[in-house]
């Protein structure tokens, strides 16, 4: 079996620029030769001046040191990668169009330059199996990558006509795939369920705990004082306010943590499937929406705080309030990506556009830039 190349950026290489640990490239291929300085014909202060830099221009130039044919022979013996291609589609100079539509991807001619994800083939598999773990005598793909290398390429956008496969086996597939109009098919029922027993306990109708009788005696809302409704609104409305934060919050802090992440792969694992995937590939029908399961991992912790927070009819209110702002924020995100919009939020499209084609370290807000402005995050256009 060969031995497997791993795939580097040059800031990789850079960081490897001491006589500790001392790296150089050469023609796209990079050399660890920390235990030759001390060997080097010229010297080992002669290799640390090119630390973690190329070396090709200075082997070349006699002012520096003669090269023989057996000296470039040798240099695979140092050979513990090579530099990625680092194609970049992401730039500072895109500009958003009303009618903006992106060429598809040559699958194979994007893996044979970019030694990444084979798009023709289930991509999980391949981030486990094929970049961040060693299989002994399993089969596995000739290349793998460093943290920033697959931060690098994640970044740059690839399309294809139809969703690329993420699992092999159909159950776990069907997982990873979702239509926009399951959002609110799911969530408003859910939503207007809570929001009752919101409005239900602040009228002082008892009500047994869900898991006991999920059941609502939906005879006494039109008996029930204004002051329920009204307590019920504005908890429904703080809610609204709670998810705008919670949408910037998840997006920025989560979502988007990148070069905060530890490198190891149940980590990288983790960002590809939460939002490496959608960045990866920002036009798949099928992955603009949150998967269900998804959803419920994630509001979980922050409905189970609102009932350690709030009595539990403000809690439920809240809570309302919040998933139904969760269903517009991901319907209008599969807008902003496949429906022509009305002008204002046609604005706001080119906006979250930018996010994915121009800077994805800006301009996290969604739905709104509101949070964007208050933590210094726009994006100009």
């Amino acid at each position: 079996m060969s031995k497997r190349i791993r795939i580097f950026t040059a800031s990789d290489v850079l960081q490897h620029n001491s006589e500790s640990s001392c790296w150089i490239t050469y023609r796209g291929k990079v050399l660890d030769v920390t235990n030759f300085l001390a060997d080097h014909p010229g010297g080992e202060e002669l290799i640390l001046k090119y630390a973690g830099r190329d070396v090709e221009d200075a082997m070349k130039g006699a002012e520096e040191h003669v090269h023989s044919e057996s000296a470039y022979d040798m240099l695979d013996e140092f050979l513990t990668g090579r530099l990625g291609a680092g194609e970049s589609v992401v730039s500072d100079d895109w500009v958003a169009t009303d009618d903006f539509t992106p060429e598809d991807t040559d699958e194979a001619a994007d893996y044979e330059k970019n030694r990444f994800l084979d798009l023709r083939k289930p991509l999980m598999r391949q981030m486990w199996d094929g970049n961040f773990r060693h299989l002994g005598s399993v089969y596995r793909p000739s290349f793998a990558h460093s943290k920033a290398y697959y931060l690098q390429q994640v970044h740059q956008p690839r399309h294809l006509p139809e969703s690329a496969r993420l699992f092999g086996p159909p159950m776990l597939e069907m997982l990873t795939r979702t239509k926009w109009w399951v959002v609110p098919a799911i969530w408003l029922p859910i939503a207007a369920y809570i929001g009752l027993r919101s409005l239900l306990q602040f009228g002082g109708v008892p009500l047994a705990p869900f898991k006991v009788n999920p059941y609502l005696p939906l005879g006494f809302v039109f008996s029930l004082p204004a002051s329920a409704y009204l307590k019920t609104a504005v908890s429904f409305f703080f809610g609204n306010f709670v998810w705008t934060l919670l949408e910037y919050g998840f997006h920025r802090f989560l979502f988007h943590v990148d070069f905060y992440l530890p490198d190891h792969p149940k980590f990288l694992m983790i960002h590809f499937l939460l939002h490496g995937i959608h960045h990866y590939m920002p036009m798949d029908k099928l992955r603009l929406v949150m998967p269900p399961v998804l959803f419920f991992t994630l509001s979980f912790p922050m409905t189970q705080l609102a009932h350690v927070l709030f009595p539990a009819a403000m809690a439920n209110g809240t809570i309302a309030g919040s998933f139904v702002f969760y269903v517009i924020y991901d319907t209008m995100h599969y807008a902003m990506h496949h429906t022509k919009l009305p002008s204002y939020l046609r604005e706001q499209k080119k906006y979250h556009l930018a996010h994915h084609y121009k800077n994805f370290e800006l301009g996290f807000g969604v739905t709104s830039k509101v949070w964007d402005y208050v933590f210094n995050t726009v994006l100009p256009l």
